[in-house]
């Protein structure tokens, strides 16, 4: 394991920690209703630090890319980002009309699904970290591709949005609220669309190579998708 595993390991391991401990601190402490002045509630406020501190890391590590061989048009590309960040707006932010409960508001499920969220987090960053230089935001194939099947590769062709959706279904049990599972909804449809340009691209360029991973591994979810 390397010194920077280590470290990350490390910050993920401060992160499921303190994001449990927070949550249930911040809800013993005021009543679990209570929302600040933007309508945010204390654990939202926890979720959405963590969604930050995923940007932070994510665009560092977006440096560390290959020169692009192949890739999408930039209109699908933009549709995918309007998809993902309006799903992200919607995940986070109280909606009029979509504010009604679709769980009850109590600690225990806000400590949950902050504990889910940072988990899925280090998913993410484990991905990434196998997956090398032939990351990118977009569909593409990278000069010198390969098909990487070391770590979370080994059981899921895309770990990465599996951590996505992950996150957003933590942040849901954090919110409880109706527009936060209609966010995971719209945001699974991007992903849905995406993964099926990828495995085009990914099938056109290693042929029976990927055929025959594909074939081995799971998507998404272990044993369901």
């Amino acid at each position: 394991m390397t010194r920077t595993t280590k470290a990350l390991l490390n910050v993920g391991i401060a992160a499921l920690a303190g994001s449990f401990l927070g949550a249930v601190w911040a809800q013993r402490k005021t009543p679990p209703l209570h929302h600040s002045q933007n309508g945010l509630t204390l654990g939202m406020w926890l979720s959405l630090a963590l969604w930050c501190l995923f940007s932070v890391y994510w665009s560092i590590a977006s440096k560390d890319s290959a020169p692009t061989k192949t890739s999408e048009s930039i209109w699908p590309r933009q549709l995918h980002l309007i998809l993902v960040n309006g799903a992200l707006l919607l995940l986070v932010f109280p909606v009029p009309g979509l504010t009604q409960r679709f769980l009850p508001a109590n600690y225990i499920l806000s400590a949950a699904g902050l504990l889910i969220q940072a988990a899925f987090i280090l998913l993410a960053v484990w991905a990434r970290r196998h997956l090398g230089s032939n990351w990118s935001g977009e569909v593409r194939i990278a000069a010198d591709h390969q098909l990487v099947r070391s770590g979370p590769y080994r059981f899921i062709r895309h770990p990465i949005y599996t951590a996505v959706l992950g996150m957003y279904c933590g942040t849901a049990l954090v919110s409880g609220q109706i527009h936060a599972p209609i966010a995971l909804i719209l945001v699974s449809l991007a992903y849905w669309r995406k993964i099926r340009l990828e495995e085009q691209a990914l099938g056109r360029t290693f042929g029976p190579d990927f055929d025959a991973y594909r074939r081995n591994t799971w998507a998404l979810v272990p044993l369901l998708f």
